[in-house]
């Protein structure tokens, strides 16, 4: 960031009017719980409980795509038995989990700055809702989208309706996300994306698809995107 001949920063142009957000390992510190809930759900109904990196890999995709990749061996009319373990698991700890620290303080300077916030999730309408609800995040976004109302990532429905909503294109608009499923659903929309290597995917996995840029930290995250978002 230029600074000014006070020592005071210099403003920046903003580059992207829509900044979208996944939630779950991006801007929610839930991956290592939606893992043991995924584990956990598998074993009520018998299957081969998936490891700890099998089981990460699905965050981000649509629930019941998600824990029909994680077990493989578990015969489709047991879905809605699994969905169902997934769900109890869930919703009897999500209230454990927490913001990244940093976040509020992010979005807030993003709010500050002019940008147009969003939130493209492979969360259920309901688990957003209750997320939002838990940590009093109401206003800070525009608009929100998740698996359960569009398409699962990484189609690029979610940010096409985005776009279409605020009305902003996708040369103006930027994803950010923890996964690959972000990244490919950010290039299949035709926007740019950020990465950020403390959720569930790895940092080599993310790197492959060219990201503009690949985060370590929230702080991280929030001198990149005032500097050149």
């Amino acid at each position: 960031m230029s600074v000014c001949a006070d020592g005071a920063p210099a403003t920046v142009p903003r580059r992207f009017d829509l900044i979208a957000f996944d939630w779950d390992g991006t801007l929610f510190d839930s991956t290592a719980l939606i893992v043991g809930c995924i584990q956990a759900a598998v074993r009520d109904v018998g299957g081969q409980v998936p490891s700890r990196e099998r089981a990460a890999w699905v965050i981000g995709l649509g629930l019941a795509q998600a824990l029909a990749h994680a077990a493989p061996d578990v015969a489709p009319h047991r879905h809605p038995e699994l969905v169902e373990r997934y769900r109890h698991y869930w919703f009897a700890r999500q209230h454990e989990v927490t913001l990244f620290e940093g976040v509020l303080p992010l979005l807030h300077a993003l709010r500050a700055r002019g940008h147009r916030l969003a939130v493209a999730t492979g969360k259920s309408r309901r688990g957003l809702d209750e997320a939002l609800r838990t940590v009093a995040l109401h206003g800070l976004f525009d608009d929100t989208r998740t698996a359960d109302e569009t398409a699962s990532k990484p189609h690029p429905q979610m940010l096409l309706e985005l776009m279409e909503a605020l009305q902003v294109p996708p040369e103006r608009t930027l994803m950010i996300g923890d996964t690959t499923h972000d990244l490919e659903m950010a290039r299949h929309a035709g926007c740019a994306a950020v990465a950020v290597t403390y959720g569930a995917h790895d940092h080599a996995g993310l790197r492959a698809l060219q990201p503009l840029y690949v985060a370590n930290s929230v702080a991280d995250l929030h001198r990149w995107l005032l500097a050149h978002g």
